[in-house]
This record gives C-alpha cells, sequence and structure tokens, in this order.
C-alpha cells in the first residue's frame, strides 16, 4: 500500500518542521504551505510553496493540484502576551484563516484534518492533571482562538464535513536530537528557549513572571514534551485518521510539570553557565498548574514517548542554540 501524501501548513515552522522530517523519513510525500513571517527555517523537509492562507484562491489551486490525503495545520500565531497586546490580530489570523483553510478544504473535497490545538483552552483547570472532558475556559486570546476552531471543527464532524483530530500541545520544547532542526522564532517567549539565550549571553537577565503562585515554589508549573515525541504523535494521529476516520481530541504532555524554578537550575545545570534572573510581578494569561492527563492519547495511539526527560530536552535545545 503507498504512503498517503500529507500536505503541512506551517510546515516551515519549529513544530511543522519536526514533523515534516520524520514523515519524510516515514516515508511519506510531503507539501508545506508557509508564509515564512515567523521562521527561518536551515532545513525544509517537502515541497515548499510560499503562500499565506488568507489568500484562499492560492490555497485552494495547490490542494486541486497535490490532492493531498491529510492536511496537518501548524500555521498559527501563538504568544500569549501578543494575543493579550494584539487580540484581534490572533482572531483574524488564528480563527479567521483557519476558516478560509477549511473553505478551501470543503471546494477541493479534501476531508482528513489534524489540528495544531493548545492546553491554554483549559484556562485555570480545576483538576490536575487535566483531561479532555475537561471545561474549556480559556484566560487569553490565544486560548479562545483554539476553542473557536475546535468548536468549529466538532461541529462540521457531527455535520460530516471533516474527519479530524485536535491536538492539544502542552509546553513543547527540546530540537531536533541529530541537531538539523530547532527553534527559529524571531521573537522567542517560551522560557527554555529564553533561559538557554540567556545563558549564550543574548540577553542580559531572565525574569521569573510571578514568585507568588499557589505552587511548592511560588512559580508556574507546566507540562514540558519534547517536539521529537510530540512530532511522533502526529504520525500516530493521522495515521490512525486515515484508517478509522474517527474525530478526536487528544491531549499531548508527559503527565508531570516541572516549575519555572526547577526548569531554570536545570538549564543551569545543562549549560553550566550561572546566568543572572530577575524575579518580576505576574504576566496575565498564565495559568498556575498545566499538566496534561495523558492516558487517552497513550490508551488509543499507543503512544510511547522518547525523551520523557526535563534534562534531555534542555540538552537537545541547548546544542542547537550552539550551533545558532
Amino acid at each position: 500500500m503507498s504512503k498517503a501524501k500529507v500536505l503541512l501548513t506551517g510546515g516551515a515552522g519549529y513544530i511543522g518542521s519536526h514533523v515534516a522530517k520524520l514523515l519524510t523519513r516515514n516515508g511519506y510525500e510531503v507539501i508545506i504551505i508557509d508564509n515564512l513571517s515567523s521562521s527561518n527555517p536551515r532545513k525544509i523537509y517537502g515541497k515548499l510553496y510560499k503562500v499565506d492562507l488568507k489568500e484562499e484562491k492560492s490555497v485552494l489551486e495547490i490542494l486541486r493540484k497535490e490532492r493531498p490525503d491529510i492536511v496537518l495545520h501548524f500555521a498559527a500565531f501563538i504568544s500569549v502576551p501578543e494575543s493579550l497586546e494584539k487580540p484581534f490580530l490572533y482572531y483574524e489570523n488564528n480563527v479567521g484563516n483557519t476558516i478560509k483553510l477549511l473553505s478551501a478544504l470543503r471546494k477541493a473535497e479534501i476531508n482528513n484534518f489534524l489540528f495544531s490545538s493548545s492546553a491554554a483552552v483549559y484556562g485555570i483547570p480545576d483538576v490536575v492533571p487535566v483531561s479532555e472532558a475537561a471545561e474549556l475556559k480559556p484566560i487569553n486570546p490565544y486560548g479562545e482562538t483554539k476553542v473557536m476552531v475546535e468548536k468549529i471543527l466538532r461541529d462540521m464532524a457531527k455535520a460530516q464535513e471533516i474527519n479530524y483530530i485536535s491536538l492539544r500541545y502542552f509546553n513543547v520544547a527540546g530540537a531536533d536530537p541529530e541537531g538539523e532542526l530547532g527553534p527559529t522564532y524571531k521573537q522567542p517567549t517560551h522560557l527554555i528557549i529564553r533561559a538557554l539565550k540567556t545563558a549564550k549571553g543574548e540577553y542580559p537577565y531572565l525574569e521569573i513572571f510571578g514568585t507568588d503562585y499557589p505552587t511548592p515554589d511560588g512559580t508556574c508549573i507546566r507540562d514540558y514534551i519534547h517536539v521529537m515525541d510530540l512530532a511522533e504523535a502526529h504520525i500516530l494521529a493521522m495515521e490512525y485518521l486515515l484508517s478509522t476516520r474517527e474525530s478526536l481530541v487528544l491531549n499531548c504532555g508527559y503527565g508531570k510539570g516541572f516549575s519555572v524554578r526547577e526548569v531554570v537550575s536545570t538549564v543551569k545545570k545543562v549549560t553550566g553557565i550561572d546566568f543572572k534572573v530577575v524575579e518580576t510581578k505576574r504576566r496575565a494569561g498564565d495559568p498556575p498548574v498545566l499538566v496534561a492527563d495523558n492516558s487517552k492519547i497513550k490508551k488509543i495511539l499507543k503512544w510511547e514517548p522518547k525523551y520523557d526527560s526535563l534534562e534531555t530536552i534542555i540538552k537537545n535545545a541547548w546544542h542547537w542554540e550552539l550551533k545558532q
């Protein structure tokens, strides 16, 4: 049986590029649509079309020409602080452009779809670890955009207009262990990248936003997942959807959390650099604790993480940073 043809939106970005590499390695034909607005990829796995999703006519032409079996949708703005400052930009891009993509898919009669969602949909969960059945109550516009798209997909699936799997990412970090790929954000906001860049001397100090949270050391706790384990989850989810056509929502996390202070301590240990840390007030839109209940993805997809270690995540990311 021939392998599926897979189209990735945002396939030149951080997560998309790692998924594209794994897809290529597994023998899939990969097509990428990316406007390259937030990434500067060293290597692209797949055939690249430099197109913005707002150009629905161009997207439709690509879909009709390439006829992918499934579309993996990564293209989105992802900064929580920026979403609070520029909410319209986030609704326009994350929701508006996704609707344009879905419109093009309907016209091209392509109905298999993998969506990059986020743990931000949960806001401040009542129970931790949080399961997929938890109430969705985001506390920032970024999370709201993910909830909106999930609702659209759910209703389309009920009407048999689409088959989809929504993967709710927790905190994605790390880099390709082979050193080919890694984060290329122009303005990184994620803790591990900021900490490593501070260790490198690119920033004079690292800010810790809030030390008065109801956690053991007063700082936020997050579930960090290695980008290659997340990439593997996409392959499994894609294969499951193509074989069953069953729409699902799945958490992607390890089921354990680390505080900001623990991450900073591990970065200092891995790099051997004791960089300056400045404690400041809380940042709007940050829940105290966000950890995944990952029992569903493990049971349904038989997903078994290979890089489930904060130290491994940071070592791979540091190796990548030193090459930049």
